[in-house]
């Protein structure tokens, strides 16, 4: 099983990396560097993008985040990308955005799906033979809006400036205080208040987009538009708890998903996917829950039904869901689904596969989804850093991990949950629009989870009117898969336009 603080504190789309690196202290900057701000690094670039040659520049640096006596108490690192030629820079819209962990840099949406560049990864998303390539991304959004990738304290090269200023940071409501004060300043050292405003946050990136979104309202900046990508706002979603069975529902959709993407499912339900897990959907609503719910009181009749019915969705035998008590796990079903070959299927990306190990184990040894994505994006980032961002440091860029030493959810014993700041962000903005995009082989965050979150935050109809969903056929960074990223811009340029309308 995966003990809840397994799950909480390594979430989402960094559990292998981050459990690599944790045990790496983190330097804080020399006292010198607290008291003088470095100038940023300001480049000129062009790119082509859907056919349009854009000439753009690229302001790298790091800004002082400040406590109320004036005393710089952290440098947040980013990087913000300005379109040239704009007759009036204050009406153009603006993107900040940012992935997640905790503990995750930028680099995967800044170099994957948003930027005027990205890594070239195989067309479906996997790895290809080094060494590795940055092209032009034609899914970028530079054309339609002005972009800031920020790195929380902790990650890429944001740094506390002392080693016991690290705990105020590193926490649900510290970081989301912090984001939300380079925001701030950003918008005032840049001119940019009356700009069209949107948040892109990715995996955990989401839980701090959507408190985020209360927070700064609060502070006077109302936001046009919110992108979630690959989302949690309730943790209690996604934990395999002993009495929480609501996540083993919400997981089976992805099961099936990626049994149907390996061709394990029964001939019927292999012909179509979105048959497939509209079965899965309506069990898992309805029989899975009253079958997980009767608990010891089901009977022999009831327990063989349940089984045979979750066999068929799950890809996996009968047998050995009736000895995991209806209730397989993640890192079961990522061991057990291809087990007769010793293949592994990803956990944030279940298209992708690994090796199992030689030995019997009910878990696998890595993600292989992860291994896929950490070397390429890794010697890119430096490489892109120094050669076309001009930004030169000897420090280490925490890509993924390394740089936060444990975390707050300042759950008080209960799941994290960021539904109640996003909700009164809706009250207090009717305005603002909510993009949430899935991936069908995401099982770091499971799509279906999304859904359910969304379908019981009591909103208002106006505000659920202002709410777009989108699915892909890819997993947790579904832009890696060319298909799906050509998709994302679609969908993503309609939505700004619709948002801002």
């Amino acid at each position: 099983m995966i003990s809840p603080a397994r799950t909480l504190l390594l979430s989402l789309t960094l559990l292998s990396a981050l459990a690599a690196e944790d045990a790496k202290p983190a330097p804080s900057l020399p006292p010198k560097a607290e008291a003088v701000e470095p100038a940023p690094v300001v480049r000129p670039h062009e790119v082509t993008v859907q056919g349009k040659t854009l000439h753009y520049k690229t302001t790298t640096g790091r800004m002082p985040i400040r406590n109320a006596a004036g005393d710089t108490e952290a440098w947040i690192f980013y990087t913000a990308y300005t379109l040239d030629g704009v007759p009036d820079a204050s009406k153009r819209k603006l993107v900040f955005s940012f992935n997640g962990g905790p503990g995750s840099s930028s680099v995967w949406l800044h170099l994957g799906a948003i930027g005027p560049l990205r890594v070239k990864l195989n067309d479906d998303g996997s790895l290809p033979a080094p060494p590795y390539q940055i092209v032009p991304n034609e899914g970028s959004w530079l054309d339609q809006a002005d972009l800031v990738f920020i790195d929380p304290v902790g990650t890429g090269y944001s740094r506390a400036t002392k080693p016991d200023l690290e705990k105020k940071f590193f926490g649900l409501k510290g970081d989301i205080e912090s984001v939300g004060e380079f925001i701030r300043m950003y918008l005032t050292r840049n001119n940019r208040w009356l700009s069209p405003l949107f948040l892109a946050g990715e995996s955990y990136g989401t839980t701090r987009c959507a408190g985020l979104s209360g927070y700064l309202v609060e502070h006077g900046i109302a936001l046009n538009g919110i992108f979630l990508i690959s989302t949690v706002l309730n943790f209690g979603t996604l934990e395999f708890d002993h009495f929480n069975d609501l996540a083993y529902e919400l997981m089976l959709p992805s099961y099936t998903a990626t049994a149907w993407y390996h061709k394990r499912l029964v001939p019927d339900l292999q012909k179509d996917l979105k048959a497939a897990l509209k079965e899965s959907e309506s069990f898992a609503n309805d029989g899975y829950v009253k079958a997980l719910n009767l608990g010891d009181r089901m009977s022999a009749a009831e327990r063989k039904a349940a089984v045979a019915k979750l066999a068929r969705l799950s890809g996996l035998s009968a047998e050995f869901i009736d000895r995991a008590d209806l209730r397989v796990d993640l890192e079961l079903f990522q061991r057990e689904l291809l087990r007769d070959q010793n293949v592994v299927v990803g956990r944030l990306d279940s298209r992708l596969t690994g090796p199992g190990q030689r030995a019997v184990t009910t878990s696998p040894e890595f993600d292989p989804a992860m291994s896929t994505i950490r070397p390429p994006y890794t010697a890119a980032w430096y490489q892109y850093v120094r050669t076309e961002l001009g930004y030169e440091s000897d420090d280490r860029y925490y890509i993924l991990g390394g740089g936060v030493k444990g975390w707050d959810f300042g759950s008080d014993n209960r799941y994290a949950d960021v539904t109640e700041p996003l909700r009164l962000a809706f009250e207090k903005n009717p305005h603002m629009k909510l993009y949430i995009g899935a991936g069908y082989f995401d099982m770091a965050t499971p799509y279906f989870a999304a859904w359910y979150t969304l379908d019981h935050m009591s909103l208002p109809e106006a505000a659920k009117a202002n709410i777009r969903r989108y699915t892909y056929e890819s997993g947790h960074m579904y832009y890696i898969h060319l298909e799906s990223l050509r998709a994302m811009r679609r969908d993503v340029a309609l939505f700004l336009d619709w948002a801002v309308r």
